[in-house]
């Protein structure tokens, strides 16, 4: 199983301990811990993915569930009206994050933050986030990663003015949390509130 580098510190970690409480005769600990210590590798795996690709196409950052698909005002990329996807991801799911589209990165800020329930609407004004925005041959198309309850860290793979290809990964978010997406007013959005999407898969939009 292929995981993601910043993941292996906790896995290390996590089977170290194992280890340890069966080296020294903690038995009923060691059979406590194994869940435990199986679930880091879980959380931190790198899944390759393949899917639908194109310039028309959007497909999923994320794996997860759809919590909100919505029309809101973005103004720091966009400057106006858009439709927004927001995908939960609980902490079973792939935390991994792939770009939606392929384009130019025009635009990052990182805003610093609380650490609400992500599934919540008060996380996307109040939780710490990182933003990215990629233009395309068909618009612009921003994608927000969002901390939450329990995640601490938001890794975000490539500076302003790089180029990026559709599925490639974006980025992590440690142990639970959201990504947004916010598309032209133009696009077809393709879900809807309670599907779930796999990164890299998922086609959740066409664009015009």
């Amino acid at each position: 199983m292929r995981v993601a580098p910043e993941g292996r510190p906790f896995i290390v970690a996590a089977w170290i301990l194992e280890a340890g409480f069966i080296y020294f005769g903690f038995h009923v600990a060691a059979i406590a811990w194994l869940p435990i210590a199986v679930w880091v590798v879980a959380f931190f795996r790198d899944p390759i993915r393949t899917g639908p690709r194109g310039d028309t196409l959007v497909i999923a950052p994320a794996d997860g569930l759809v919590v909100s698909v919505r029309t809101i005002d973005e103004s720091t990329f966009h400057g106006g009206e858009v439709r927004r996807v927001s995908i939960f991801m609980n902490v079973f799911n792939v935390h991994v994050n792939r770009y939606p589209v392929g384009g130019t990165i025009t635009h990052r800020t990182y805003t610093p933050g609380a650490f609400l329930n992500a599934g919540g609407e008060k996380a996307s004004l109040e939780n710490e986030q990182s933003s990215v925005g990629i233009t395309t041959p068909r618009g612009k198309v921003l994608v927000r990663q969002i901390a939450g309850l329990v995640a601490r860290r938001i890794i975000t793979d490539h500076a302003e003015g790089t180029a990026v290809r559709q599925g490639e990964r974006m980025g992590l978010i440690r142990f639970g949390s959201r990504v947004d997406v916010f598309l032209p007013l133009g696009a077809r959005v393709k879900v809807s509130e309670g599907q779930r999407t796999v990164a890299g898969v998922t086609v959740i939009a066409e664009l015009a």
